[in-house]
């Protein structure tokens, strides 16, 4: 099954008439991301996670906390400054209750690039379906960072950069090697699977 960026939109409406939060719905994606990462590096111990602003960034803040609880070195990475969707700002505050070091996309210094290029893993969870056009430079920096890291790079949903239904990446895109498509496959993920990866479903509860 492959949904456009509406069609995901009203699957979640519907499922959240259904009874199932919105905050279930983000808990759930970030767990199966959590799942599917450590069934590629079950031993890992550093993890560098991009997050935007929206509900992917919830995504990757729960995917954080769940890597600080198992006993990783978890960095969080804030690239469109504080979260502004509702249950992505309790993803926040329970990141920020674990003490998980936070640092601004814009601020990054050369300690932090230097880890984020050692990580086993970099989460991005920058932009998801809503993405069009072209990144901007505090997002393309942290693109760029992205794919000059040395780990396995996870991209949830959608690599950022790269436009749900068209399909069109916008220049600095993250190259991911894996990614994690929620509920449903989109058009982007035919129309542009080298920049993907290999590219799993998974099942969000909806």
């Amino acid at each position: 099954m492959t949904l456009t960026a509406k069609e995901m939109k009203e699957a979640e409406k519907a499922a959240f008439e259904r009874g199932i939060s919105y905050l279930q719905m983000m808990e759930n994606a970030g767990r199966q991301a959590f799942e599917l990462l450590l069934s590629r590096r079950p031993d890992i111990k550093t993890a560098a996670v991009f997050c935007g602003s929206g509900g992917c960034g919830g995504d990757a803040l729960v995917l954080a906390r769940l890597l600080k609880q198992k006993g990783a070195e978890v960095l969080i990475i804030l690239c469109c400054g504080k979260p502004r969707h509702q249950d992505a700002v309790t993803n926040f505050y329970l990141a920020a209750s674990l003490d998980i070091p936070m640092v601004v996309g814009s601020l990054l210094t050369q300690e932090d690039i230097d880890f984020i290029r050692s990580a086993d893993a970099v989460i991005d969870g920058i932009y998801g379906t809503g993405f069009h056009g072209e990144l901007g430079l505090e997002q393309e920096v942290c693109c760029g960072v992205i794919n000059s890291s040395n780990g396995l790079k996870l991209a949830l949903d959608i690599p950022s950069g790269l436009e749900c239904d068209s399909g069109i990446a916008a220049q600095g895109t993250v190259n991911a090697n894996l990614t994690v498509a929620f509920h449903a496959f989109k058009p982007c993920h035919e129309k542009a699977p080298e920049i993907c990866g290999e590219i799993i479903l998974a099942d969000i509860g909806i």
